[in-house]
């Protein structure tokens, strides 16, 4: 398979796992990879300054001669190198034998771990999305949430690598997270259980007879081909499928060409989403193929601060094109390309080499996608209201004339819809995406009327 297939475009962080063994048709579906343009074999730079280098020289001499402690040549070249890419932005990074084995293993859609993608952001790990239906989801890892402390060790002073290198493990294992959140006064401790994590890149469900909804987890290489399957069995379970929500929330991004084929089945035409950068192996460019799968019905996509990458391309491209409604909160902003080069067999090198930017020509990068709707998240609780009594409820009511027209009881609710009604019910924004649709269907109506 294609190594910028494989390799495509995703947020820049480091997936908290340990990798498993599998078969070789499931190295062929990439979980969650950082963005690259390509996989290249190392090529020599240009020569350095002789001052740079004599300098640099007289550093590593003295170090040598007068630290407290001996370090050995190898060791400290390598720290040389992982401060210098440090130093250029929170993606860049010096690929040592185990993290490099990862990024080429993590292909393979299962794997061992908490299930929460992080990067680093003030000397701490910052969570930048859970996995859906992994231990980091399931014990209420946030988004924003920064981990400051793993089991009874501090994480400030570590590297991204050394901090994920302590969270892998044992599967079964348990580990400690203590985490600063926003708006909350006192450190927050959860204990999370490594587990194997399969990650379902779509997942939908029927609201109601009209309205689809699917998610989109994160961007595998198959989930292009997993949004038609979605859309279709929306339609299979619907009277009449007149509208959609797309719901990316929490979403780390992952496979750039899986994001474009979801664009692609929803634009008839123009530009999806191109990079910009100094090197042409670094420039991308796609565009849209004739035909709409959704035959142009009204979308509304869903996004907040945990949707990154390849997540803010799709939204990007269907909110320049103007073809759907994006609602929610911003964006996390992550909008830089990574190539992956190969230094030999065990070392490589991440390096950002381009940015992102819609088919109107915003960049994505610390920025984001400004939704056009903005709907926080909040808790609704139904207000308490006195018994009162309706017409219905009198002895000898007549009736309506329409025939049985009684209430449906909650006992009488079969699983799914109670599992809609329990969705609803606990999730603001996408109440207010359903109203959206139901308001545009509504004014359709009165339209053709």
């Amino acid at each position: 398979m294609n190594s910028k297939l494989l390799l495509g475009a995703a947020l820049s962080t480091f997936l908290v796992c340990q990798n498993i063994m599998a078969d070789d048709a499931e190295k062929t579906a990439p979980a969650e990879q950082p963005d690259t343009a390509a996989l290249e074999t190392y090529t020599e730079p240009k020569p350095l300054p002789l001052e740079s280098l004599r300098k640099f020289s007289d550093v590593f001499g003295k170090i040598k001669q007068d630290y407290v402690e001996e370090i050995d040549d190898v060791t400290l070249l390598n720290y040389a190198i992982r401060g210098m890419l440090s130093g250029l932005d929170p993606h860049s990074a010096y690929l040592e034998p185990s993290a490099f084995t990862d990024l080429k293993e993590n292909t393979s859609g299962s794997f061992g771990g908490l299930g929460i993608e992080v990067g680093m952001e003030n000397g701490f790990v910052k969570v930048i999305a859970p996995i859906d239906d992994t231990p980091a989801a399931k014990a209420g890892v946030e988004a924003g949430d920064l981990i400051i402390q793993l089991d009874d060790t501090p994480v400030k002073g570590l590297s991204l690598n050394q901090a994920v290198d302590m969270m892998r493990g044992e599967i079964g294992k348990p580990i400690k997270l203590t985490i600063l959140r926003a708006k909350e006064r006192e450190p927050i401790e959860k204990i999370l259980t490594r587990d194997v994590i399969k990650v379902t890149s779509v997942k939908t469900l029927n609201l109601d007879e009209s309205y689809g909804y699917l998610r989109i987890t994160q961007f595998q290489a198959q989930t292009g081909e997993d949004f038609a399957k979605g859309l279709e069995t929306l339609r299979e379970n619907a009277d009449k499928l007149t509208g959609l929500i797309i719901d990316l929330r929490n979403n780390p991004g992952g496979v750039l060409q899986a994001a474009v084929k979801v664009a692609d089945q929803m634009l008839e035409e123009g530009l999806i989403v191109y990079t910009e950068g100094r090197s042409t192996v670094a420039e991308l460019s796609y565009s849209a193929t004739p035909g709409d799968a959704t035959d142009g019905m009204p979308i509304v996509v869903l996004i907040d601060g945990g949707s990154a990458s390849a997540s803010e391309i799709l939204a990007g491209a269907l909110q320049d094109h103007d073809r759907a409604v994006i609602m929610g909160t911003r964006s996390f902003g992550k909008g830089s390309v990574q190539n992956v080069l190969s230094l030999g067999e065990e070392y490589g090198l991440k390096l950002t080499t381009a940015r992102y930017f819609t088919p109107n020509g915003r960049s994505i990068q610390a920025q984001g996608i400004d939704p056009d709707i903005e709907v926080n998240r909040a808790k609704l609780s139904e207000e308490k209201t006195k018994r009162t009594y309706r017409e219905s409820d009198l002895a000898g009511h007549l009736s309506n004339g329409n025939g049985n027209s009684q209430e449906l009881d909650e006992e009488d609710l079969d699983s799914d819809e109670a599992k809609r009604r329990n969705m609803l019910a606990q999730d603001f924004q996408l109440q207010e995406a359903l109203n959206l649709l139901k308001a545009i269907d509504i004014l359709k109506i009165k339209h053709e009327k």
